[in-house]
Protein backbone atom coordinates (compact mmCIF):
# COMPACT_ATOMS: atom_id res chain seq x y z
CA UNK A 1 0.00 0.00 0.00
CA UNK A 2 2.83 2.43 -0.19
CA UNK A 3 2.29 5.78 -2.27
CA UNK A 4 -1.34 5.33 -1.46
CA UNK A 5 -3.43 8.01 0.83
CA UNK A 6 -4.65 5.45 3.99
CA UNK A 7 -4.89 7.80 6.32
CA UNK A 8 -6.55 11.41 7.15
CA UNK A 9 -6.88 13.56 10.31
CA UNK A 10 -8.53 16.51 11.30
CA UNK A 11 -6.82 18.69 14.20
CA UNK A 12 -8.58 21.05 15.86
CA UNK A 13 -8.96 22.80 19.87
CA UNK A 14 -12.23 21.43 20.16
CA UNK A 15 -12.07 17.38 19.52
CA UNK A 16 -15.84 17.29 21.31
CA UNK A 17 -17.38 19.33 19.03
CA UNK A 18 -15.43 18.01 16.02
CA UNK A 19 -16.71 14.93 17.11
CA UNK A 20 -20.54 16.50 17.05
CA UNK A 21 -19.95 17.93 13.82
CA UNK A 22 -18.54 15.09 11.69
CA UNK A 23 -20.41 12.31 13.66
CA UNK A 24 -23.61 14.37 13.11
CA UNK A 25 -22.53 15.46 9.04
CA UNK A 26 -21.16 11.93 7.86
CA UNK A 27 -22.00 9.01 10.41
CA UNK A 28 -18.39 9.10 11.82
CA UNK A 29 -18.02 7.42 14.81
CA UNK A 30 -14.83 7.80 17.33
CA UNK A 31 -12.87 5.82 19.77
CA UNK A 32 -9.92 6.53 22.16
CA UNK A 33 -6.26 5.57 20.12
CA UNK A 34 -3.66 8.06 21.67
CA UNK A 35 -2.55 5.61 24.65
CA UNK A 36 -1.58 7.97 28.03
CA UNK A 37 0.19 10.32 25.96
CA UNK A 38 -2.06 12.23 23.30
CA UNK A 39 -5.37 13.21 23.38
CA UNK A 40 -5.68 10.87 19.64
CA UNK A 41 -9.37 9.68 18.51
CA UNK A 42 -9.46 7.37 16.13
CA UNK A 43 -12.53 7.59 13.22
CA UNK A 44 -14.06 4.99 11.58
CA UNK A 45 -16.69 5.20 8.80
CA UNK A 46 -19.93 3.19 8.83
CA UNK A 47 -19.52 -0.42 7.70
CA UNK A 48 -15.67 0.01 7.41
CA UNK A 49 -13.27 -2.98 8.69
CA UNK A 50 -11.13 -0.63 10.82
CA UNK A 51 -10.51 3.20 11.39
CA UNK A 52 -8.92 5.31 8.48
CA UNK A 53 -8.71 8.57 10.11
CA UNK A 54 -7.83 10.16 13.73
CA UNK A 55 -8.71 13.24 15.85
CA UNK A 56 -6.15 14.76 16.96
CA UNK A 57 -6.34 17.57 19.96
CA UNK A 58 -4.24 20.17 19.90
CA UNK A 59 -4.54 21.95 22.58
CA UNK A 60 -4.31 25.07 21.10
CA UNK A 61 -0.12 24.11 20.27
CA UNK A 62 -0.73 23.83 16.62
CA UNK A 63 -3.21 25.48 13.81
CA UNK A 64 -6.52 23.59 13.39
CA UNK A 65 -6.66 21.48 9.92
CA UNK A 66 -7.82 18.49 7.84
CA UNK A 67 -4.94 16.38 6.01
CA UNK A 68 -4.45 13.73 4.01
CA UNK A 69 -1.39 11.10 4.87
CA UNK A 70 0.40 9.03 2.19
CA UNK A 71 1.83 5.59 3.50
CA UNK A 72 5.64 5.52 2.11
CA UNK A 73 8.28 2.10 2.56
CA UNK A 74 10.92 5.09 4.00
CA UNK A 75 9.52 8.67 5.48
CA UNK A 76 13.24 10.16 5.36
CA UNK A 77 13.47 9.53 1.87
CA UNK A 78 10.02 10.74 0.81
CA UNK A 79 11.22 14.03 2.97
CA UNK A 80 14.41 14.27 0.95
CA UNK A 81 12.16 13.44 -2.34
CA UNK A 82 9.98 15.94 -1.21
CA UNK A 83 12.72 18.71 -0.95
CA UNK A 84 14.30 17.80 -4.27
CA UNK A 85 11.14 18.44 -6.21
CA UNK A 86 11.10 21.45 -4.35
CA UNK A 87 8.50 20.84 -1.44
CA UNK A 88 8.88 21.94 2.37
CA UNK A 89 9.64 19.09 5.16
CA UNK A 90 7.23 21.07 8.14
CA UNK A 91 8.57 18.47 10.86
CA UNK A 92 11.44 16.28 10.68
CA UNK A 93 10.85 12.31 10.89
CA UNK A 94 8.76 12.22 14.52
CA UNK A 95 8.28 8.33 16.03
CA UNK A 96 4.80 8.58 17.72
CA UNK A 97 5.88 5.71 20.32
CA UNK A 98 3.34 3.64 19.30
CA UNK A 99 4.90 2.04 16.05
CA UNK A 100 4.51 5.00 13.64
CA UNK A 101 7.17 6.99 12.24
CA UNK A 102 5.51 10.15 10.19
CA UNK A 103 6.15 13.56 8.74
CA UNK A 104 4.62 16.42 7.60
CA UNK A 105 5.46 18.19 4.35
CA UNK A 106 4.27 21.14 2.27
CA UNK A 107 3.68 20.49 -1.61
CA UNK A 108 5.38 23.70 -4.04
CA UNK A 109 2.14 25.39 -3.63
CA UNK A 110 2.18 25.39 -0.18
CA UNK A 111 -0.64 22.47 0.73
CA UNK A 112 0.62 20.70 3.64
CA UNK A 113 0.29 16.74 4.00
CA UNK A 114 1.54 13.50 6.00
CA UNK A 115 4.06 10.78 4.99
CA UNK A 116 4.02 7.93 7.28
CA UNK A 117 5.30 4.08 8.18
CA UNK A 118 4.04 1.76 10.29
CA UNK A 119 7.10 0.16 12.01
CA UNK A 120 6.68 -3.71 12.17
Amino acid sequence: MDNTVTWFEVATDDPDGAERFYGGLFGWTFTPGGGDAMDYRMISSAGAERPSGGLFNTKGDFPAHAVFHVQVADVEAACAQAESLGGKVVTKVIDDGMGTDFAYLRDTSGNQFGVFRQRG
